[in-house]
């Protein structure tokens, strides 16, 4: 039954991004900020359809500590969910994503007017840099932008090293940083195509203020909150870990 609901939901979630693709593309002329607002829909859509399908729902502690203007997310990165939800509880946002992304046809076009820091992974120097550059210049526009600190999804009480691109914007900008935690590797894992019933918590931290500061010291105090707290939330107990994070990738 859970698979059969998850197809049911990717049926749901391939239709909805087919519908909104040309309107992505056709809000071009529009503000960042206006297109962000409309495109984001789709996200609303989707976490709905996730409910409906799948009960799956969440649930978003520490709103109020979301600062007005632009500021960096660091976020835990478990599955597709969050790149959902956080379109939902933050303003217009800024992604980094990989340069060849922007090559398909439609979909890269329609991720294009959303203004991402498309990067060549392969120099790793030149990517920082560029994401340094931008990223700083994007804040200044007054968007915020997100970082996953680990650079991939990671399951569920596994680690990776935290990369140092977001603490070196942090240091340049001195902008704020909000960290984000939240264990929806349990119900949306990162290689599976089942989508487990229940409510997926997120966290929003204490805003980490940045000036005098340095890169290292910013990103392990983000490291340091972030996987405290996602140690911290609920663990659903009706299925293993390994069964979770078995079967095709998402």
């Amino acid at each position: 039954m859970v698979l059969l609901r998850s197809l049911i939901f990717y049926l749901g979630l391939v239709i909805a991004t087919i519908l909104m693709l040309p309107i992505s593309i056709l809000m071009l002329p529009f503000t960042l900020a206006k297109r962000f607002s409309v495109i984001s829909r789709w996200s609303v859509f989707v976490l709905w359809w996730l409910k409906l399908t799948c009960n799956l729902e969440h649930e978003v502690e520490g709103s109020e500590n979301i600062p007005d203007g632009a500021g960096i997310i660091i976020c835990k990165h478990q599955s597709a969910w969050e790149t959902l939800t956080l379109q939902l509880v933050f303003p217009a946002q800024i992604w980094i994503v990989k340069r060849e992304l922007l090559w398909i046809p439609i979909y890269g076009w329609a991720l294009a007017t959303m203004q991402p820091i498309a990067i060549n992974r392969a120099p790793a120097t030149k990517a920082l840099r560029q994401i340094v550059s931008e990223g700083c210049k994007r804040l200044e526009q007054g968007l915020w932008l997100v970082i996953f600190p680990e650079g991939t999804r990671v399951a569920p009480g596994e680690r990776e090293e935290y990369q140092p691109g977001g603490g070196i914007i942090a240091q340049k900008s001195a902008y704020p940083v909000v960290p984000v935690a939240h264990n929806a590797g349990y119900f949306w894992p990162r290689n599976s195509i089942s989508k487990w019933p229940g409510k997926i918590k997120m966290v929003i931290g204490p805003v980490i203020d940045t000036k005098n500061k340095k890169a290292a010291e910013i990103t392990r105090e983000a490291e340091d909150w972030i996987e405290s707290t996602v140690d911290s939330l609920p663990k659903p107990n009706n299925v293993s870990d390994t069964c979770r994070d078995a079967g095709d990738s998402t």
